[in-house]
């Protein structure tokens, strides 16, 4: 099987011959080829090496287009710092919608003619181009939070679920329509399976979650679906209040970060769900041996069952040793699904 078939096949349900291999790389890739991350966050020629060579150094079985969350938002007009060797950042004392009413005004931008989200679809287009059907090819959108936060302020948007909750809605509502825009012009550029970051929905605890993101979350993971992708949820953080309702989206991939154990994720969300992940991507995958890298990717596989991807809880550390993530992939390799 090659990395493609193995997790359609896996999501499908289907017999497999080897766990699939999903980690997160994004300036550990960009290390592997030796490029500045600036370089990588705004050529996509960049980004595809990196990803690419990583992927046959390591054996992946898909690979990625995200480099920074600052993409959607950048071409929304929000302020952006770059850096020559670290990822793009918000500029949250500035945040584009400081002034709530900017709101009514703002429109969802053209992908195509778009600086960044434009770099990410050439991006997915040269990844169909080299790989073909070899490798599963990732998009990623930002999650209903994680964008509102990115245009309002994450500390300004706390205080509106309080004070405006109709703000709230509209500036998610507004969110939901940008990224499932991108998501169908990455889907048409070569993507399949798109992922969604919505970090910022571990921080605001079960009740405001429930009532505000949830909703939001699973009309986008049902857009998703309805132009023919596979979804991906990666919320980072302690997410162990939510977990129930994050199975109830009906996403074919869930990743939980280390803080939530994959047995609370396997027990709150059903034995058909495919969980991701978990292990520590600093203490362990980062700072630990070989043998306690396998070891913590056999335990994770012992509480999620089959249903299950190898990878970090979030993106692998860029000064990760070798030898760890190849620890990672013999566990994969080592494993069928019958």
């Amino acid at each position: 099987m090659n990395g493609r078939d193995r997790i359609l096949a896996l999501l499908d349900g289907k017999p497999v011959d080897s766990l699939p291999f999903m980690p997160i790389t994004m300036m550990f890739a960009c290390d592997r080829i030796g490029a500045k991350y600036r370089d990588y966050a705004t050529d996509y020629q960049v980004l595809v090496e990196g990803q690419t060579r990583t992927a046959a150094e390591f054996d992946f079985d898909y690979v990625n287009s995200m480099s920074d969350p600052a993409g959607e938002a950048a071409d929304c007009g929000a302020p952006v710092k770059f850096f020559p060797d670290q990822p793009p950042a918000l500029d949250e004392a500035n945040a584009l919608l400081t002034d709530k009413s900017i709101l009514s005004g703002l429109k969802v931008p053209d992908p195509y003619a778009s600086p960044r989200m434009g770099n990410r679809l050439r991006a997915l287009a040269l990844h169909r181009q080299r790989l073909g059907q070899e490798k599963l090819i990732e998009g990623w959108i930002e999650g209903p939070i994680a964008q509102a936060a990115d245009l309002r302020g994450i500390n300004n948007l706390m205080v509106d679920f309080f004070d405006d909750p109709k703000f709230v809605t509209d500036l998610f509502e507004f969110v939901l329509e940008l990224e499932l825009s991108f998501a169908r012009a990455q889907v048409a550029s070569g993507a399949e399976l798109i992922g969604v970051g919505d970090a910022a929905a571990s921080l605001v605890g079960p009740r405001f979650y429930e009532e505000f993101v949830w909703p939001y979350e699973k009309r986008m993971m049902d857009g998703l679906r309805s132009i023919g992708a596979r979804t991906r949820l990666h919320i980072c953080g302690n997410t162990r209040p939510i977990l129930g309702l994050m199975g109830q989206l009906g996403c074919d991939i869930i990743d939980l970060d280390f803080m939530a154990p994959m047995a609370e994720g396997r027990a709150a969300m059903g034995p058909r769900q495919v969980l991701l992940g978990n292990i520590d991507p600093v203490r362990v995958l980062r700072n630990g041996m070989p043998d306690e890298v396998y070891a913590a990717v056999a335990e994770c596989h012992c509480q999620a069952g089959d249903r299950f991807i190898v990878s970090a809880g979030c993106e692998v550390v860029r000064d990760t040793p070798l030898e760890n993530l190849r620890a990672m992939l013999h566990y994969a390799r080592e494993h069928a699904v019958a």
